[in-house]
């Protein structure tokens, strides 16, 4: 099991300018996009983020060293990762290989779909489920996953102790709080994620070929948005 030492790092390593970094990183890579989106809570949204097509080797290290750098700052203390099926398997994967990089050896594990009926069988693949458990995923919509991935956890006799994310859209969930703060409020878990709604407003405001992109998300954030 980790000490906490071992999950700090000073404050001199950590980019000041992590979540614009990544949000530059994002549109660089297509995966954040500007015009017109359907949400699952059926909202049109000025913007969309698919972490999916952060689809190649390089995008992938990259993208685990933004959550390695977002993990480390958040202060969450934990002894291995949990991916829920499908892209929290790649994304726990990255960001496992990044700790290593940085010289801390993190387990890993991830579910399937269906449980396998051969074989080691099982629902969990990868390292077991024990101690302080950090989940991973790209963002947080209803909740759900968090809601399944908890439950899944805690059957296994661990304790989830948080959450990273890639993007906090810091919009209205199923009440006038965010997805992020229901899950907070909930689950009383911490939630760290590498940039928000507020950051990719301030990065938008230095563009001066995203005018209209601004007018649009500042529209969205006054409709939608939470403090």
């Amino acid at each position: 099991m980790m000490t906490n030492n071992q999950h700090q790092t000073s404050p001199k390593n950590l980019s000041q300018n992590l979540s614009q970094e990544f949000i530059a990183f994002s549109i660089q890579k297509q995966v954040l996009k500007f015009g017109e989106f359907k949400t699952k809570a059926g909202r049109l949204s000025p913007y969309f983020f698919n972490a999916g097509l952060f689809n190649d080797g390089e995008s992938l290290l990259k993208l685990g060293e933004f959550y390695y750098e977002s993990i480390q700052k958040s202060g969450i203390q934990f002894d291995m990762l949990y991916g829920p099926a499908y892209k929290g398997i790649t994304l726990a994967a990255a960001i496992a290989i990044a700790f290593a990089k940085n010289g801390h050896n993190l387990p890993y594990t991830y579910n399937r779909k269906e449980a396998k009926d051969h074989g080691e069988g099982g629902v969990i693949v990868g390292s077991p489920l024990k101690g302080r458990v950090l989940i991973i995923d790209d963002v947080i919509s209803a909740g759900t996953s968090v809601r399944e991935s908890v439950d899944l956890i805690t059957q296994h006799g661990a304790t989830p102790c948080g959450v990273a994310i890639a993007l906090d859209r810091q919009e209205k969930g199923l009440s006038n709080l965010s997805a992020v703060q229901e899950v907070q409020k909930q689950h009383h878990l911490p939630v760290c994620a590498i940039a928000n709604l507020t950051d990719l407003l301030q990065f938008i405001e230095h563009k001066n070929d995203m005018a209209q992109h601004l007018l649009n998300v500042q529209a969205y954030r006054q409709q939608y948005g939470v403090t």
